[in-house]
């Protein structure tokens, strides 16, 4: 493993609690909301940050569309959490807890997919 791949696994880390924390009987929207600005903020200070020349150049631009592809899926993740705040119904609730876990999934794979290169 590559020293660059540390922020990857650590980010991969996160995700996974937050999933798991989703699924769990006593994930409420405030937690939630709490745990995603600081996977905001780590992958803003710890990911982003990374220097272009910590990877090799065969998989820069892998990386980088996996970066873009990563922001995108975070934004929405965001939106999640708003509509899950509106949610006022226990199904509506269940519904919008289960879309911010497979967009949890989505970023876990990418993340794999970058520390498999």
């Amino acid at each position: 493993m590559h020293t660059n791949n540390q922020p990857y696994q650590a980010f991969a880390n996160l995700l996974e609690e937050l999933r798991n924390y989703t699924i769990s009987a006593q994930a409420d929207a405030p937690q939630i909301q709490q745990r995603m600005m600081f996977l905001r903020k780590f992958y803003q200070q710890q990911i982003l940050t990374l220097a272009p020349e910590d990877t090799e150049s065969q998989n820069r631009g892998q990386i980088n569309s996996y970066q873009t592809e990563i922001s995108k899926q975070l934004r929405l993740l965001e939106m999640d959490m708003i509509f899950l705040q509106g949610a006022k119904q226990t199904t509506t609730v269940q519904t919008r807890l289960q879309a911010i876990s497979d967009r949890l999934n989505i970023l876990i794979q990418y993340c794999d997919a970058i520390l498999k290169m």
